[in-house]
């Protein structure tokens, strides 16, 4: 099936390193750990990857520095991807995923980028414009690595005109976003359950709360689209004053990592398509349902989300005021 092109950015990738360990994670004694798995990383890497997973094609546009850059570049060709290089400095980071055998508790070890410059960000964001056409879908995923300025969301939404951009950032960018609403909004918001509730300033118990808390973000201007993940309990997509619940069916969990990413990149292809939105949604819960249902740092099984997709209902979604 056609689309629009997509580009996925990725400002802070890794190569993420993923073992088991046979005995408790405790501190002190040296913790010898089973067989590496080593993935390409970073929001916007795995929102390609689920992509082109699911059939379709996008241009991952990954800043990229030193030999573990070459690293994930190359795992990233091994996948069918062929990466763009973005300018950057230092060194690619890593990260390391430790699960421990017994309990299937996964420890995750995260290190950051090396900082940007002025320069660095400028850079980056004159090639990103070059490569988005006013038909594009353009996600960036991901944090930021140090140095980048927290308002980089807005002003990249600004550099690509029309092209639709998917914002799922976190920490100060996503902070900014939501506090300092600007006309440069992204076209889509997304976030999981706990970066909402650090947002809200309170827990988000319901459905009905993060109704209302995604409503009041559209409202405000912050995107045309909000998505808050709500974990289990899938996702809530506000727009336009109309708000839509997708819960998908009970699955067994083997590891959450990658379910943030794959829903955004099912969400990003089916829009990319002309999908209506509650089509996107139910793609991307489908996808996130089966990404928990995998080891490690590995995204989703295509024959999951099929299996997985017809039983993901969508229903109105109702704040408290609502009835």
């Amino acid at each position: 099936m056609s689309h629009a092109p997509i580009v996925t950015v990725t400002l802070n990738p890794a190569l993420d390193v993923a073992a088991d360990s046979p005995v408790p994670v405790v501190a002190g004694p040296k913790l010898r750990l089973g067989p590496p798995r080593m993935d390409p990383g970073g929001g916007g890497v795995n929102v390609a990857r689920a992509i082109h997973r699911l059939g379709a094609e996008a241009l991952p546009a990954v800043a990229l520095a030193g030999p573990t850059g070459d690293r994930v570049a190359a795992l990233l060709r091994q996948e069918g991807l062929n990466p763009h290089p973005l300018p950057a400095p230092g060194e690619t980071r890593q990260c390391l995923t430790v699960t421990e055998r017994a309990t299937g508790q996964q420890f995750r070890f995260v290190l950051p980028g090396d900082s940007w410059q002025p320069d660095d960000e400028a850079r980056a964001m004159e090639v990103l414009a070059a490569l988005a056409t006013p038909e594009s879908v353009v996600v960036l995923s991901g944090s930021q690595p140090p140095g980048v300025a927290e308002d980089f969301p807005a002003r990249l939404a600004r550099a690509l005109r029309d092209a639709r951009l998917i914002v799922d950032t976190s920490g100060t960018a996503l902070q900014r976003l939501v506090e300092v609403p600007t006309t440069d909004a992204p076209y889509l918001l997304r976030m999981d359950e706990a970066e909402a509730e650090a947002l809200a300033g309170g827990a988000l118990k319901h459905a009905a709360d993060t109704v209302e808390f995604a409503q009041a973000l559209v409202a405000r201007g912050v995107a045309q689209v909000v998505v808050v993940a709500r974990g289990a309990d899938g996702s809530v997509l506000a727009h336009s004053g109309d708000t839509l619940h997708c819960v998908p069916p009970r699955v067994e969990v083997d590891s959450k990592v990658g379910a943030g990413d794959s829903f955004t990149g099912a969400l990003a292809l089916a829009l990319a398509r002309g999908e209506p939105v509650a089509d996107a949604l139910r793609l991307g819960v489908a996808a996130a349902a089966a990404a928990v249902m995998t080891p490690a740092t590995e995204l989703f099984r295509m024959a999951d989300v099929e299996r997985i997709l017809p039983l993901c209902e969508v229903r109105p979604g109702r704040g408290r005021r609502d009835g």
